[in-house]
């Protein structure tokens, strides 16, 4: 019943290791109607300052939007029950995962609430850093992150209700990112029998420059971004996209098709990580180019079923977007999850 089963890669359906999950989610067999999806309920935290440019309560209102928001007379996601939910920081590795490829004192500083001020003014949470809660959370993004590209491995597709924190390098933290999600997802993954490639597809606005700045053996980085936009300074990925400001759906469209095809031709990844930041959104806070709500539905759902037609388990995460309207920025990044769900029921990727 598969039609795209003869094109799979070996990665997919052969769990090599247990999940690293502190619950697992709806059985995938048994679920016609959504790919596998992590979420953590300490994603977001209260008290966050009201009016700061990065919403946190935003993961939060993702799941909400996923759990409520009807589509063919039923919300995507009928539980929370029915999320994977990521290791509980207690459990995670942090050798294996940040100290083998992070500066081990910038790592126990943040871990410890002891970043200077120095090293917090970069991140843009000020005197929030060391928060216990945005510690945790920080953490957990990660795990969420890892746990989704396990899923994906197993079935194919799987999406983080976060993730995406590119900014982030091996030494240092920056715009609003502390530890690099999909550095650390890619470097534990690549340890695993048989993965050899991983192509990081980064469509937020920004530059992944974090991501850039990491070496590691088998990552590749793709960054398709708004070349005006921050940082000033760019990093050199595997392929970078500088797009002009105003750049509307069509023109878009276009360069990430011709992007992603050639980094995937040239890379043959083992699996994509893709980062579908939405803040490429006409309207949004930090954006500045002119994509819609519509063209960003348009590019996840090519990117995503550009890998699974070709037999590449990709894992979405969510990268970022802005707007003083969060309900309307939750459900933006509801998008991804939606199209992994649309991919899911197209090739009925549940059948193994």
């Amino acid at each position: 019943q598969r039609s795209w089963v003869g094109r799979i890669y070996s990665t997919i359906g052969k769990r090599r290791k247990p999940l690293l999950a502190s619950r697992l989610g709806l059985d995938p067999s048994k679920n016609e109607f959504h790919a596998p999806i992590v979420y953590h309920e300490n994603y977001s935290f209260e008290d966050w300052p009201p009016n700061h440019t990065f919403p946190m309560d935003k993961f939060e209102r993702t799941a909400h939007a996923l759990l409520s928001t009807l589509i063919d007379t039923r919300p995507l996601v009928q539980s929370v029950e029915n999320f994977f939910r990521p290791l509980d920081v207690e459990k995670i590795p942090y050798e294996d995962w940040f100290f083998s490829i992070m500066d081990r004192g910038y790592v126990t500083r943040f871990l410890e609430g002891m970043l200077t001020e120095k090293e917090s003014r970069p991140i843009g949470f000020k005197d929030q850093t060391g928060r216990p809660e945005l510690i945790e959370r920080t953490v957990l993004e990660v795990a969420g992150t890892v746990l989704a590209c396990q899923l994906a491995l197993e079935w194919g597709i799987a999406s983080n209700v976060a993730g995406g924190t590119h900014h982030a390098s091996p030494t240092s933290g920056a715009g609003y990112t502390i530890l690099n999600d999909l550095a650390v997802a890619s470097n534990v993954l690549l340890q695993d029998d048989g993965i050899q490639n991983i192509l990081v597809v980064d469509c937020d606005v920004h530059q992944g420059d974090g991501t850039a700045k990491f070496s590691i053996p088998g990552m590749s980085t793709l960054s398709l971004h708004c070349q005006s936009n921050y940082p000033l300074r760019k990093a050199r990925s595997t392929y970078d996209v500088g797009i002009d400001d105003g750049c509307g759906d069509e023109e878009y469209l276009r360069i990430l098709a011709e992007s992603v095809n050639t980094a995937i031709d040239e890379i043959r990844p083992d699996l994509v990580l893709y980062d579908a930041g939405v803040d490429v959104y006409e309207s949004d806070r930090l954006g500045r180019l002119d994509v819609s709500e519509e063209g960003i539905r348009l590019r996840d759902r090519w990117v995503l079923e550009r890998c699974v037609s070709d037999g590449i388990p990709v894992a979405a995460v969510v990268g970022g977007g802005y707007d003083r309207d969060v309900d309307a920025l939750a459900r933006r990044h509801a998008i991804v999850h939606e199209e992994c769900a649309h991919v899911w029921r197209k090739y009925s990727m549940w059948i193994q």
